[in-house]
């Protein structure tokens, strides 16, 4: 007879998985070697990474952005976030014991209606979030995934969650106020178009 799995073994594995994606993501700036310096000490300290009840318990916990580029135009796709009001690239929670890429592809599905196309299967970026508008005030800690896109296609978005979405080119997404997006759009942007990614991805 097979001796049953522990899940305390497979949540400890799964946070030691975590724990080296973060460590091998390169920080863009001071800022982001900051908070990937945090994230990896709180991970370390052995607190719950995962969001276990909606909407803030507990009250720091991990999400998977996935933002969509279309690299032969140049554009990046964001939705318009019904409870936010915010241009927000696709993404979720990550569930408890869920590895942050599987997240990605479930929420890609969910959000979109596609299979994601990663263009790594390595997290790009990593920033930390406080959340207060139009929710319980808590600390999102979110790892960035880059997947390819075409702007020409239609997107069967979620309803429930999206007014709509549109794709922008770079130059007019840096232009616009941080206030309408996520307050580290900027510079995930200003990262990409100084990686290898931009040009070496097609």
């Amino acid at each position: 007879m097979k001796s049953p799995i522990r899940k305390d073994l497979v949540l400890n594995f799964m946070r030691t998985q975590i724990l080296d994606l973060i460590k091998f993501i390169k920080p863009f700036d001071e800022l982001e070697k900051e908070h990937i310096d945090d994230a990896v000490k709180w991970i370390q300290g052995g607190a719950e990474i995962f969001r276990i009840q909606k909407p803030d318990i507990p009250p720091k916990h991990l999400v998977s952005y996935f933002v969509l580029i279309d690299f032969n135009e140049k554009k990046i796709l964001l939705m318009e976030h019904i409870k936010s009001g915010l241009w927000l690239p696709t993404g979720g929670h990550v569930e408890k014991g869920e590895h942050p890429k599987a997240a990605v592809e479930r929420e890609c599905l969910e959000e979109i209606g596609t299979k994601p196309l990663f263009v790594s299967e390595l997290p790009f970026f990593l920033t930390q979030n406080r959340t207060v508008k139009m929710t319980k005030e808590h600390m999102d800690v979110s790892l960035w995934y880059v997947l390819r896109g075409d702007s020409k296609a239609p997107i069967n978005y979620q309803k429930e969650e999206f007014n709509g979405y549109k794709w922008f080119d770079y130059q007019e997404l840096l232009k616009m106020p941080i206030e309408k997006l996520d307050a580290q759009m900027h510079r995930f942007t200003k990262k990409l178009l100084k990686s290898e990614l931009w040009d070496g991805s097609k």
